[in-house]
């Protein structure tokens, strides 16, 4: 038997803990997390928000006891000082300033990552607000029960920023989303698609205010006004919302880093010193598009990257197969959904990319309810014709067909190899000559 140390227990922290005690109830489990509840999907904060949902109960699928009645031993409150990498000791302190001293055998570093903390004045003002946690999330919600605070500015406006805009404005209140980018959503899709999610906040009555820095935030003790290079909004709460970096405090000094941010890891979630494995939003990842190391951080990626290195910390040898980056967005009933590189990124990055699109209804046109127009846009390689990233927005729920575009992605598909995949028809579903195939089929 080995003893195992995880420090972080949220989805990637849990997904490695939740393998090691089913598949090796032989191992000692020992985790170190600084805050009172694990697992939240913090993917629901804008639906708990915007009150979607009842209440947060169902953002939560795993407990502190529920992993100990497995055989873990947890320790929830309880800050990691610093790690002794070289003689394999983790120092920690609890909440009642009570100390550990861990020895390990193999160590799972699942610290997560931060908010970027604007560096601005008033930014410490009252109702200036993260959105990350529960407990974020918890206190404005709370705030939200005085009726005066009308006026929120969102700053940020990638997908967090778009979902929670949306929240905000389904209980009633007046938002302002702010970004420094020329649109939303900059890092996801490509221009076509940003237009259609613009167009769908505006008409949901977001205010929207794209090419704006914002300098300062104003107020007397609470917030009261935000101040950007060229206007100056009225706001009794700000969110921001302007992205994450990987927490790598406890190994920054002695791990390799990604960029000077990540933990760089092998395929089997190994860092840089044997022994220590890092997972989850602290760790880099095999991005399959550009057939390369990456940061993508997605809760997704995360519980994946649990699992690899949990078998491997318990000598199982297993390896990512690596990711795409998939993701997707559903604001007031408009679908999002997108996976690899957009044409701007591949382009950016030096392929020879282009990008064939299609638009139409995702049913015969006799079919007369539920039935929606769907816009595609397949990127790849004139060189190779390696597919390289798709994109796709309806009102139908198309989600499911981005997966396959995945796929695609992971085994090197070619675009031709998609004009004449087999596609099943029937009408209650689908085209015969589906958005899928007539796209693929326009590509030079």
């Amino acid at each position: 038997m080995s003893k195992i140390v995880v420090i972080g227990a949220n989805h990637a922290g849990t997904a490695a803990i939740n393998t090691i005690l089913t598949n090796y109830p032989e191992q000692e489990v020992v985790v170190f997390d600084k805050n009172s509840n694990i697992s939240f999907l913090g993917c629901g904060m804008a639906l708990w928000i915007g009150k979607q949902i009842s209440g947060p109960e169902g953002l939560f699928y795993a407990t502190k006891d529920g992993l100990e009645a497995k055989g873990a031993k947890i320790h929830m409150e309880t800050a990691v000082d610093r790690v002794d990498f070289q003689k394999k000791v983790v120092y920690a302190t609890g909440k009642n300033g009570e100390k550990y001293v861990e020895q390990y055998d193999k160590l799972i570093l699942s610290t997560g990552s931060l908010p970027i903390d604007l560096n601005i004045p008033g930014k410490d003002l009252e109702n200036v607000q993260f959105v990350k946690l529960y407990q974020h999330a918890e206190d404005v919600i709370k705030k939200l029960e005085n009726k005066e605070l009308k006026n929120i500015v969102v700053v940020g406006a990638g997908y967090i920023g778009v979902e929670l805009a949306e929240a905000f404005q389904r209980i009633g209140k007046n938002v302002e989303l702010v970004d420094l980018a020329d649109s939303c959503l900059s890092g996801y899709y490509d221009k076509e698609f940003r237009d259609l999610m613009t167009k769908n906040l505006k008409d949901n009555g977001i205010n929207l205010n794209f090419g704006e820095r914002v300098l300062e935030i104003k107020g007397n003790g609470k917030v009261e006004e935000v101040v950007t290079d060229k206007k100056t909004y009225k706001a009794d709460m700000v969110i921001l919302a302007v992205g994450f970096v990987p927490n790598n405090i406890l190994g920054k000094d002695s791990l390799e880093l990604f960029k000077g941010c990540a933990y760089k890891v092998d395929l089997t979630q190994k860092t840089s010193i044997d022994d220590v494995y890092a997972i989850g939003d602290c760790a880099t990842v095999y991005d399959n598009s550009i057939q390369d190391t990456n940061y993508i951080a997605l809760a997704t990626n995360a519980v994946r990257s649990g699992v690899i290195a949990a078998h491997n910390a318990c000598g199982t040898k297993l390896e990512s197969v690596g990711v795409q980056g998939s993701n997707g967005i559903s604001i007031y009933g408009l679908n999002m959904v997108s996976t690899g590189l957009t044409l701007e990124k591949a382009k950016k990055l030096g392929y020879n990319a282009v990008a064939t699109n299609y638009e139409d209804l995702q049913k015969p046109g006799f079919i007369e309810k539920n039935n929606n127009k769907v816009m595609i846009s397949i990127v790849y390689d004139m060189d190779s014709r390696r597919v390289l990233g798709a994109q796709i927005a309806s009102k139908q729920d198309i989600s499911m067909s981005i997966h396959m575009f995945s796929l695609a992605i992971q085994e090197g598909v070619t675009i031709d190899k998609l004009k004449l995949l087999d596609i099943f028809f029937l009408p209650h579903f689908n085209q015969p000559y589906n958005y899928i195939t007539m796209a693929a089929l326009g590509a030079k």
